[in-house]
């Protein structure tokens, strides 16, 4: 059982840490024990879990370092680039184009790709959630809230801290998309109806063969 903590914020949020299992908290903020009904807050909660369960912390802490590792090791290039004294001949070696793609794009690949495993977790953990719980929609229907709640009134915390959280405020379009830590709520929603219809294909078909 995670130790649960309530954060002192009129913010609605969640999140869930812990680098395993038995060292997990999960947290929830006042603005959303206030907002959700007990069916969402069910969701949410069990999207937390979800998160602890699959040790998707201990994920994240290490695509970060390695994404922090890689723009480390970019900047050392850029730095060997302009500061090493080079010969006519060693220069004419360089190929600008591979330095500047080594230097620049990266880093930025690398932070992509973080993102990426970030985005892949919540999708997993929303489905996690509608197992656990077994009813999706309602899930859905708590994210909804949410998007809607923390545009008016994010939580305020330092901005490395929002892959945890289970919503952020990031657009939809394509590049908000690329380099946010969540998928679009539109996104999200549209996983857990599907999850929904399965759930009630497994139901007919076991009541019909009953």
């Amino acid at each position: 059982m995670p130790r649960i903590f309530i954060v002192p914020s009129p913010a609605a949020n969640a999140f869930a840490t812990g680098r395993d299992p038995e060292h997990a908290a999960i947290a929830v903020t006042e603005g959303l024990l206030n907002l959700l009904p007990e069916d969402e807050l069910e969701g949410v909660i069990a999207h937390e879990l979800t998160h602890v369960a699959n040790r998707d912390t201990l994920t994240q802490a290490v695509a970060a370092t390695i994404a922090g590792a890689i723009s480390f090791l970019a900047q050392i290039v850029s730095y060997s680039v302009w500061y090493t004294p080079y010969s006519r001949d060693d220069r004419n070696g360089l190929n600008p184009l591979g330095m500047l793609l080594t230097i620049f794009l990266a880093p930025i690949s690398a932070t992509v790709i973080q993102l990426g495993i970030s985005r892949t977790r919540e999708f997993s953990a929303d489905a996690g959630s509608a197992r656990l719980t077994r009813n999706p929609r309602a899930l859905a229907r708590a994210l909804q809230r949410l998007e809607a709640t923390t545009r008016q009134l994010p939580l305020q915390a330092n901005p490395a801290f929002e892959p945890l959280l289970i919503t952020n405020a990031i657009s939809g379009q394509f590049l908000g998309n690329l380099f946010s830590s969540h998928p679009s709520t539109e996104a999200r929603i549209e996983a857990l109806r599907k999850i929904e219809q399965e759930q009630l294909s497994r139901t007919s078909e076991f009541s019909f063969g009953r």
